[in-house]
């Protein structure tokens, strides 16, 4: 029986052919993952339930059947738990991602602590571990650049390793205790919610996906992965400094901050084919907006702009994870078509927009053709 979930409609490649995305193929260990006419395929009595696939996924398109994220974070806040580890309480902690774990450090009264003591022997070692590393070290160098006290700590055969710990950490009043933390966020309900989502996957030997009429419905939708609506929420809730450190955007991975450059056409395929929203215009179509907390970094909108107009700032400002005002990346000048009413974005020469002028060019075409005809 299968323990992976996949979610066709939520995945980068089901909305556009042009995508990249090999990341859930990528950190299989045991290769069950594979793309099939562009899609991610597996065979669902090959899954070892490591839930790798889920740690690295941008849009949440994979999940576990026996273990929910969301419902993970509020039970493990409430209670307290503060070691994660794959031989009690999670698969394995390529499960979690760096929005999961800082969620966690912020979120959490102690230091959260990842036992890695099983690491070296496991059969699945590779790549999970070469991840689990890389995700650490992201974790901290943000908890750095947000000047937190806290930070993501490591443990192997019960020696706990802290780095770049500060000493004197202050404790919060224990008034302030964990059900009253709960009640600030604004996921109520999020874990049903959660439960309600009906995944794609069968009992087969080995599972293809298909685009259905069903699937572009709901590829069309934009989501906001419930991992971001967490993140946003402990940060809500966190005293931001004055200045934050900024961090080079490749060493970041899962948001970013971009910019759109003059050779933008406005055709509006990045805004129309982002999976949360990130990107988006107004009722004339005359600008391009970006929310950075909404970014996945799933690179969607890079790779379809065919002049390559969009690009990532040389470094993110954390700033934007405390859910500033969306960014203004550019602005056309809109008139109104004189042939179709409809606005378009104007370049000059006559007011008759795109789709107006290639038919009135055909039909200028097609009466020459006829003209012609009749002359023979």
């Amino acid at each position: 029986m299968s323990k992976l979930d996949f979610n066709l409609s939520s995945c980068v490649r089901a909305t556009s052919k042009f995508s990249e995305c090999t990341k859930c193929v990528d950190i299989c260990p045991v290769k069950t993952i594979d793309l099939v006419n562009n899609i991610p395929s597996f065979v669902p009595n090959d899954c070892v339930g490591c839930g790798g696939c889920v740690g690295v996924c941008p849009t949440e398109s994979f999940a576990l059947k026996d273990k929910d994220h969301v419902q993970f974070f509020f039970e493990t806040i409430e209670k307290g738990d503060t070691l994660f580890s794959c031989k009690d309480n999670i698969p394995c902690i390529s499960w979690f991602n760096v929005e999961h774990l800082v969620s966690f450090v912020l979120a959490s009264k102690e230091n959260i602590v990842l036992d890695l003591s099983h690491c070296a022997t496991c059969d699945i070692k590779e790549p999970l571990f070469d991840q689990i590393q890389k995700n650490i070290k992201e974790t901290n160098d943000l908890l750095t650049s947000i000047q937190s006290s806290k930070k993501l700590e490591i443990t192997f055969d019960n020696i706990i390793k802290v780095t770049d710990i500060q000493e004197d950490i202050p404790v919060e009043d224990e008034t302030n205790d964990r059900r009253s933390f709960l009640r600030k966020f604004s996921l109520k309900g999020a874990v049903q919610e959660n439960q309600k989502i009906q995944h794609e996957v069968s009992q087969a030997e080995v599972k293809e996906f298909s685009i259905e009429i069903d699937n572009i419905s709901a590829i069309k939708e934009k989501v906001i992965p419930y991992k971001r609506k967490i993140l946003w929420s402990v940060f809500k809730n966190q005293e931001q400094v004055e200045s934050n450190d900024l961090i080079e955007s490749t060493e970041i991975s899962f948001i970013s901050q971009k910019y759109i450059d003059d050779s933008c056409t406005n055709c509006q395929i990045c805004y129309r084919i982002c999976p949360t929203g990130a990107l988006s215009s107004n009722k004339k179509f005359n600008v391009i907006d970006f929310d950075p907390l909404v970014c996945v970094k799933c690179n969607l909108c890079h790779e379809v702009c065919e002049p390559n107009s969009i690009g990532l700032k040389f470094n993110f400002n954390p700033d934007a994870l405390y859910g500033k005002e969306k960014e203004r990346l550019i602005e056309f000048d809109s008139k109104r078509c004189n042939e179709c009413g409809n606005n378009f974005t104007y370049k000059g020469g006559e007011l008759i927009c795109p789709r107006c002028k290639t038919e009135e060019d055909e039909s200028y075409a097609l009466h020459n053709i006829s003209r012609g005809g009749l002359n023979f």
